[in-house]
């Protein structure tokens, strides 16, 4: 999981850099549904209203120095009004000054320094969540979005979000959130780095693709080789007529040996099983692994700013090897999409439980791991 070693500067780099897990307060509790309304969605708000769009970030900088404003973490106020919503789609741009290369001519690295100081060549966490627990206790955040970053390039994502805002309308906040490090020698990486993220989102009212009556979080936490598999309940409101869980995990961390079951010295490189269970019933076991990794390098040549360099054009700081290695579950450069589930239970309106079990983890692994529930009526 290293950069591209700059020509003619460093000749060695850390063989793996994997994302130290970024700790989320989680909770059993769970968020009250909105009550069901008497009129059916789709009469609440005519199919032909221009589509808006509401801003949430232009460009706002994520920084890797905790004296430093948005350290790790960025937020805003988002309210996209009144729905119901046909569609909402939320579009986010990520960007780096690691790339283009050409900008180093006019940002150069400090002198003994092999990257521009404010450039982060690592792949990181890339993760939007929806109103962050103040508090321990508090229902845990809604995860909208999980990716990894590329080595030092850019990245678009688009990705629906209707059901969440038809389920839970009105305001609320967002969060972008990149555990970037620095290197303060500037040789690995930038010895300032950080991230400039954008998102919005795109808004068309009309009737809704399905009537979703809650939308319940049920976790956020980083799993680990000591973590203890814990109920996590909640109720389904009356008017319930079907279910769906979405479960995010990608493996991260170090220390993982094992064989076959781990490619490479790091849980990011480990096939996990994963088990989850509703109400005591388990569902099929599935083993989250990526690998399509490599379909995100296409080779390029060029000199441009620092000298001629082989690189993939979708992750132009990483090694060659690291990009296109498959992992557990994530591809540098790339969106996790969540796994979906469904169980006979989320067809019932009621109190219900919530189990997940991973196979094993490595020491010093970790597993990032969020699921929330979507109710729905007729």
């Amino acid at each position: 999981m290293r950069p591209f070693a700059p020509v003619g500067l460093l000749a060695a780099l850390a063989a793996c850099n994997s994302n130290p897990p970024a700790a989320t307060p989680d909770a059993g509790a769970i968020v009250d549904a909105p009550a069901p309304t008497d009129a059916p969605a789709k009469d609440a708000a005519p199919a032909d209203v221009p589509p808006v769009t509401v801003t949430a970030f232009d460009g706002a900088r994520i920084t890797s120095q905790s004296d430093q404003p948005n350290f790790h973490k960025v937020r805003a106020a988002v309210d996209l009004g009144a729905g119901p919503f046909a569609r909402v789609t939320m579009v986010v741009d990520l960007r780096s000054t690691c790339f283009p290369f050409e900008g180093w001519r006019t940002n150069r690295p400090p002198a003994g320094q092999s990257w521009p100081a404010d450039c982060d060549a690592f792949d990181r966490n890339f993760e939007f969540t929806l109103d962050e627990p103040a508090a321990p206790g508090q229902p845990p955040a809604i995860e909208l979005l999980r990716a990894i970053t590329p080595f030092g390039g850019p990245l678009h994502v688009e990705v629906d979000v209707t059901d969440v805002f038809n389920g839970l309308p009105g305001a609320h906040t967002l969060q972008s959130m990149i555990p970037t490090y620095s290197d303060g020698a500037g040789r690995v990486s930038g010895s300032n780095g950080g991230w400039n993220v954008s998102a919005r989102f795109e808004v068309q009212r009309g009737p809704a693709p399905r009537r979703v009556l809650a939308v319940i979080p049920l976790l956020n936490l980083s799993h680990g080789a000591d973590t203890v598999a814990a109920d996590y309940p909640f109720t389904l409101p009356a008017g319930t007529r079907s279910g769906r869980i979405e479960y995010r995990v990608t493996g991260h961390g170090g220390g993982a040996v094992e064989r076959p079951a781990c490619i490479g010295p790091a849980e990011e490189f480990c096939q996990r099983e994963h088990t989850v269970a509703v109400d005591g019933t388990e569902l099929e076991p599935v083993v989250p692994w990526r690998a399509d990794c490599q379909d995100l390098c296409t080779l390029v040549t060029s000199d441009a700013g620092v000298g001629p360099r082989q690189y993939c054009l979708e992750n132009p700081c990483g090694a060659l090897a690291s990009v296109r290695a498959p992992r557990a579950n994530w591809c540098p450069g790339s969106a996790t999409p969540p796994l979906e589930f469904t169980a006979d239970a989320l067809n019932t309106a009621g109190a219900h439980r919530f189990r997940y079990r991973i196979s094993r983890v490595a020491p010093s692994g970790s597993w990032r791991t969020s699921a929330v529930v979507f109710a729905y009526g007729e």
